[in-house]
This record gives structure tokens, C-alpha cells and sequence, in this order.
């Protein structure tokens, strides 16, 4: 069966499984990169927000041997758990003074997204773009949210630099940051019992070689490099200058410059995984980056 095929499957046994109070409508989203993904958005009666769940996941799942019928009912299953409680009066989005507290921003390619930056007010950070929205609901399973264009700029009437200063206000606030082990993440996501850390005997320091940089939801948690003095707080943690790997949209690996390797081998490697581990529309970019503590500074080679 084709993807397409499987999709329209799909749409009419989880358009049964719901009712009439809900509409199910293929929708095909342009997404990071510029990469394309295909997916069922369920519209329910009187509540203007309506999620999207992209199916390519459960079309390799098909083909390893689960039933038309299980991944309908699984679609449902996380619909129920997505599905927004209320609606968001279209009036305050057209109101900046509705909306200006729950602007934030996020990091995207810049060269992966050339087209898309034409048409939205973005800043450029070293090779990346800090683009924003509206964050119409947040909670445990991710985020709803409006991507700003300049149409909406002109009806609000607002500059960039003002997007950007409210953005810095409000995402923090929001979707704080979370810097941990790599062993932590591991040990949240698998349930693990906790190590006790190694420790420099000489020096009497925590010793860990891999951290996580993202924040409380991860979900597009690579925005964290933007925060006002998050980098520097990172630098007085670890005593040392360190390497940025963006390993996604969602968060950033950071490994302390202990002199173990260069610049150029983490390059290769972000690259790699990239290639290889990451889905398209979620690469951040191709090489690693360096924070200098001495300079404050966040480069690329």
C-alpha cells in the first residue's frame, strides 16, 4: 500500500472513530528545511485550534506489521491527548495587545529556509534565523502556535526589534531552559536508576563529557542559546571554554574543550548524524559552534 493510499485509509477509519462533532481533513504542511509532511488535522466544533498529526511514523509502523485499525485507534488515542479544550478568540489575534505576551522565538537554518524568511520578519544569529510566533497553547505533549508574517507585523503595527524584545521576555518565561547531563536525558527517557557523577580527584569537579542544552518541553529547544546569559551561566559551570553540537531544532549538545577533539572532528560528526539519525525537517545546521567564556562569544568556523 502507498503512503497516499494508507493516508486516505486512515482519514475514513479515524473520521468513523470520532463522530460528527469532529472534522478530519487531509493537510499537507511545508515544514523546517523546507521539507514537506503529510498528515490528518482534526477540527472539532467550536474550538478553532485544531492539531495536525503527521502520519509517516505510523506508516512505518504498518509496515513492519500493526493493522489499519490499531493505527487509527492510535491516532485517536494521541488526538485525545492533544486536542485543545478551548478556542482562541480570532479578534485577539488580530489585536497586539492580545497577543504580545505570548510571543516567542525559535532558531531555524537559514540557508534551508531562504524562501520561507522572504515572506516573515526573522533576525539573522551567526548562520541561523530567529524567527517567531504566537504560542496559542502549551502542554505536555508540545505547543500550538501561530508562525508571525509580515502581514501581521503591519496589522499590529510593530518593528522587528520589538517582536524580538518581547520574544526575549516571554520564551524564557514560558519554556525555561533545562541544562543536564546526556546521561539524565537518558535516564528520564528510559526510566533509569541515577548514577552518581565522576568526579576530577585533582581538581575535586563534577566530570561529565556530554551535556543537554534545551528547555522544559524540548521542543524546539535550540532557542535556549538565545537567552540572555544562559551561555555564560554554562561557561562558569563547567570552568572551561566549550563546543555547541546542534544535534536539532530541539536542543544543543555541549561538551566542555578539554582538548579531546577538534573543532573540525565535531563538524564531521554533527554532519553525520545529521545525514544519518535526524529527520530532515528538524537539522539545525551542518557543524559545531564554540563558546570562547574570555569573549563571551558564540562562533562557527
Amino acid at each position: 500500500m502507498t503512503y497516499d493510499r494508507f493516508v486516505m485509509s486512515i482519514l475514513e477509519r479515524v473520521q468513523k472513530g470520532v463522530g460528527d462533532s469532529v472534522s478530519v481533513s487531509v493537510y499537507t504542511a511545508v515544514k523546517n528545511n523546507g521539507t514537506k509532511r503529510k498528515g490528518l488535522t482534526l477540527t472539532e466544533k467550536g474550538v478553532n485550534i485544531a492539531p495536525t498529526i503527521y502520519l509517516e511514523e505510523f506508516y512505518q509502523r504498518f509496515l513492519r506489521g500493526m493493522t489499519e485499525e490499531k493505527a487509527a485507534k492510535e491516532v485517536i488515542k494521541l488526538y485525545d491527548q492533544v486536542r485543545a479544550g478551548r478556542s482562541w478568540e480570532k479578534g485577539k489575534l488580530e489585536k497586539y495587545v492580545s497577543v504580545r505576551d505570548h510571543i516567542i522565538y525559535r532558531l531555524i537554518g537559514k540557508k534551508a529556509n531562504m524562501r520561507l524568511l522572504e515572506e516573515i520578519p526573522h533576525r539573522e544569529f551567526l548562520d541561523l534565523a530567529v524567527v517567531y510566533y504566537v504560542l496559542l497553547e502549551v502542554n505536555d505533549f508540545g505547543t500550538a502556535a501561530m508562525m508571525i508574517k509580515k502581514e501581521h507585523m503591519k496589522l499590529w503595527q510593530v518593528t522587528e526589534d520589538e517582536l524580538y524584545r518581547r520574544a526575549g521576555e516571554n520564551t524564557r518565561r514560558i519554556l525555561p531552559e533545562e541544562f543536564c547531563t546526556m546521561h539524565t536525558v537518558i535516564q528520564d527517557m528510559f526510566d533509569l536508576e541515577p548514577r552518581e557523577a565522576s568526579v576530577n580527584s585533582e581538581e575535586g569537579e563534577f566530570v561529565e563529557t556530554l551535556y543537554v542544552l534545551t528547555n522544559r518541553l524540548r521542543s524546539h529547544g535550540a532557542s535556549a542559546l538565545l537567552y540572555e546569559g544562559c551561555l555564560e551561566q554554562i561557561a562558569k559551570k563547567l570552568f572551561c571554554n566549550y563546543f555547541v553540537l546542534p544535534s536539532s531544532i530541539h536542543e544543543v549538545i555541549i561538551t566542555p574543550d578539554r582538548h579531546q577533539f577538534s573543532y573540525e572532528e565535531l563538524s564531521a560528526m554533527v554532519k553525520e548524524i545529521n545525514e544519518t539519525q535526524v529527520e530532515a525537517e528538524e537539522v539545525l545546521s551542518d557543524h559545531a559552534y564554540y563558546y570562547d567564556r574570555t569573549r563571551g562569544e558564540l562562533t562557527y568556523f
